[in-house]
């Protein structure tokens, strides 16, 4: 009897595991976006890492700075804010601290949903934009894995965040718009500081300028673009989030 190669079936692949995704994220990212791109699109890994880093440090600001403080320090921040609160009767100044501080504990406890809306609708604006302005070809649940992934680095930002709280920050100045040392932001004084200046500074972000070195990389590749069309579209539409948050808080300021 004559032997015969088995053939594998085409367009199946054997793919990567998703903690070899999540290594490679950080060790070789284009071997990550190629996976995606081969229909291997499960994003659950990421997504439990962030959650659960999420809770990590969720953990640490209540148990020890508390979200009354928190709430206290993102008003005081604030200096129209503190002013209007000053001026306002004590059960008014009570009530808005408690819906301050309920909508932030209440923001970060619904983290795992409010994760799925935002990745959501920014992969859609990024599918829409690498498809149409530039010609791609990439599925939306690619789109959506590749931004799962590309996430990643953020949560290192979370991880020194939650270090330097536990480390015994003082509870005052903490900083829940900006609780971790990774942009110049961070070693600025919020009140003696231009307000347009230090969102800019705070936007100047180490994680997410590498979150969207990882993004435009894995755009590019499941899109089957060429890698500067990637980059123009995430730093593109970095840059205009970026310029509308500085002009507004130049006005506001």
């Amino acid at each position: 009897m004559n032997e015969q190669a088995v053939q594998p079936e085409v367009g199946t692949t054997t793919g990567l595991t998703q903690w070899q995704r999540v290594a490679n994220t950080f060790t070789a990212p284009s071997k990550t976006f190629e996976d995606i791109k081969h229909g291997n699109r499960s994003w659950w890994m990421p997504y439990l890492i962030m959650i659960v880093i999420g809770y990590i440090f969720f953990a640490a600001v209540t148990t020890k700075i508390g979200w009354n403080q928190v709430a206290q320090n993102a008003i005081h921040m604030d200096q129209k804010a503190e002013e209007r609160l000053q001026q306002a009767p004590p059960e008014q100044r009570e009530t808005t601290m408690k819906i301050t501080r309920y909508s932030m504990q209440g923001g970060f406890a619904a983290s795992p949903i409010l994760v799925l809306i935002v990745v959501a609708l920014a992969s859609l604006v990024l599918w829409g934009t690498i498809n149409f302005a530039f010609g791609g070809k990439a599925q939306f649940g690619s789109i959506f894995a590749v931004w799962m992934y590309g996430s990643l680095p953020g949560v290192i930002k979370t991880l020194l965040g939650t270090v330097v709280v536990y480390a015994g920050m003082a509870p005052e100045s903490f900083n829940i718009n900006n609780f971790a040392p990774t942009n110049l932001g961070a070693f600025m004084n919020p009140l003696d500081t231009n307000p347009a200046l230090y969102k800019l500074a705070t936007a100047l972000d180490f994680s997410t300028i590498w979150s969207m070195v990882l993004l435009s990389i894995g755009v590019a590749i499941v899109a089957g673009v060429k890698r500067s069309s990637g980059y123009i579209a995430v730093f593109g539409w970095w840059a205009i989030i970026t310029l509308c948050s500085v002009g507004w808080s130049a006005i506001m300021g």
